[in-house]
């Protein structure tokens, strides 16, 4: 039977260099006050046995952990992957956070949270106590609860708010939710729309307001009217559907629908075709977050695309900086979205002689 290899360890590395322990950490961690002749013993002590530095060893130094704390909601996240719904926020967000971490030598940890919960405090403090993390990753709708981010600041640890403008400390960082509706609609005016429907997402989240922001600005900003045109999600399907449903049974029905996020403009597409209409033809639909599942509708939905991973790498980078020297951007750092048209857009029949 093959002999099974024997871990190397930091003790064996300090053994082979002739240093304490400590020393070993110092190096591995790049503090000062290392004689360059030790760094080097070390490093080649390192190289020679073939250790992979733990977040142990980088721990011993006492002044950070290596660790970054992802937080998501729990009901939505249980909820998505139980009903296996092909939402791919929570694989994106570790996509963008983990790569990040391993860029500068950290780990990244990812637990759910129930907002909603009366312990969320003490269930947040005891993570804290477990993990020790240099920083925190908040995502909607975590990003503006007052509880999360009390307990955060009075731990004096950098924490990154996704979709929050920040009111109340941390690093807010957004994704143009705003912009990213105008432009969005602007797509759909100069197709020749004018009635242009827009279902809101669930108010609990900052950015569902933003998004309806960014809709009637730039309707206004064209003269076309809003009014019977907005309609309201939690972001379920379910919801989507009746919100659907209450746009398109009007009599002068919008000949576009802009859904805040996939499941509410799937759908969008599902009652159009109940109610006999063709996509494009006779309802353009543009979705928000461009998850996997939209390229398989048919027709294949054009949507916002929203970028989740560079949004979370992003937010590594300026907790380890704010952990590291204290340097906080003093705005929202803005992190564009794209817009990827498809196949279930068109000019509205008016406008080419349908």
């Amino acid at each position: 039977m093959a002999r099974r290899r024997q871990t190397v360890t930091i003790k064996h590395v300090a053994a082979d260099a002739g240093v304490s322990l400590q020393t070993v950490s110092r190096v591995i961690n790049n503090e000062p006050n290392v004689r360059p002749e030790m760094q080097e013993r070390v490093r080649e002590a390192i190289a020679r046995l073939g250790y992979v530095p733990s977040i142990a060893a980088q721990r011993m130094s006492g002044s950070r952990s290596y660790l970054i704390l992802a937080l998501n909601d729990r009901d939505r996240t249980i909820a998505d992957w139980r009903a296996r719904q092909g939402s791919d926020w929570v694989d994106q967000m570790l996509l963008g956070g983990m790569l990040q971490c391993a860029e500068h030598g950290y780990r990244m940890i990812f637990e759910l949270v129930d907002t909603h919960n009366d312990h969320v405090e003490r269930e947040l403090l005891a993570a804290i106590a477990a993990l020790q993390p240099d920083g925190v990753v908040l995502t909607p709708p975590h990003s503006d609860n007052p509880l999360i981010v009390g307990v955060l600041t009075r731990q004096g640890i950098p924490f990154a708010r996704i979709g929050s403008l920040g009111q109340g400390g941390g690093i807010p960082l957004i994704m143009d939710d705003e912009g990213s509706a105008r432009k969005a609609t602007q797509a759909l005016i100069d197709l020749g729309h004018r009635r242009i429907g827009f279902i809101a997402g669930n108010p609990e989240y900052s950015l569902s307001q933003w998004r309806v922001d960014g809709w009637r600005a730039a309707m206004g900003e064209a003269g076309l009217p809003t009014h019977g045109l907005l309609a309201h999600s939690d972001f379920s399907f379910a919801t989507g559907t009746q919100a659907a449903r209450q746009l398109l049974d009007q009599g002068d029905a919008p000949t576009a629908i802009i859904a805040s996020n996939d499941q509410t403009a799937l759908a969008s597409l599902d009652v159009a075709h109940a109610m006999g209409l063709a996509v494009p033809q006779d309802l353009s639909l543009i979705s928000f977050d461009n998850t996997p599942v939209v390229r398989f509708a048919r027709p294949a939905l054009s949507a916002v695309d929203q970028p989740v991973a560079q949004t979370v790498a992003r937010a590594v980078d300026l907790i380890i900086a704010a952990q590291r020297d204290g340097t906080v951007p003093t705005a929202p750092v803005v992190v564009p979205a794209g817009l990827v048209m498809r196949e279930s857009v068109a000019g509205p029949k008016a406008t080419t002689g349908g």
